[in-house]
């Protein structure tokens, strides 16, 4: 049961590059902005600059997007996803209300990203498999990411479309979940983890 103080509440906790502790010294708050997500993905950024524009329309009709926001802020649900030390990161503790949570599977949401079509459940991923193998397509996200799609529209827009189900949380791939924001605030952390380096 919970307890009152934290009615309304969710843990969460977030790997983050240690600059991020200045933008929250100055500012009371931290969001993300384009050029992190270039500099961390560098050359591969396009790709998930698309993904994370997709999520982000998605997701702000479940939790709308603070004016000056234009990206998530990735959060484990659990501490044990963030106990392997990386360099020049931190790890966020934090207790965010619910209202400013977008929770997801995490299975389903490695579909979207891999550009791969998102099933109801196994069963349905076992037709879909047929389906492509039936029009020989070996690599699914080429179908998305090149012009290949081209030939086979009806195909690209059924994997398109199947991404909506992983704002349906009827639909469960995995156990695990994972949780966006569209910012931090400094009142919502509880501890911050810094790792010594050797």
């Amino acid at each position: 049961m919970k307890d009152e103080h934290n009615k309304g509440k969710i843990q969460l906790w977030t790997r983050q590059h240690k600059e991020i502790l200045n933008d929250l010294k100055k500012q009371g708050l931290y969001r993300v902005k384009e050029e992190y997500i270039k500099e961390k993905f560098d050359t591969i950024s396009p790709f998930y600059l698309n993904a994370y524009k997709w999520y982000t329309q998605g997701a702000s009709k479940i939790v709308p997007l603070p004016k000056g926001c234009h990206y998530p802020i990735w959060s484990s649900t659990t501490e044990n996803m963030m106990l392997q030390p990386t360099e020049d990161t931190v790890v966020l503790h934090l207790e965010v209300p619910e209202e400013y949570v977008v929770i997801t599977d995490q299975e389903k949401w490695g579909y979207v990203i891999n550009y791969w079509y998102v099933p109801l459940d196994r069963e349905d991923e076992k037709k879909h498999n047929k389906e492509l193998k039936k029009y020989g397509v070996k690599d699914e996200s080429a179908l998305i990411m090149s012009s290949k799609g081209n030939f086979y529209p009806l195909l690209r827009d059924k994997i398109k479309k199947s991404w909506d189900r992983l704002f349906d949380h009827n639909i469960r791939l995995c156990d695990l979940t994972q949780a966006t924001l569209w910012e931090i605030k400094k009142e919502w952390i509880i501890d911050i983890i810094q790792y010594e380096e050797d």
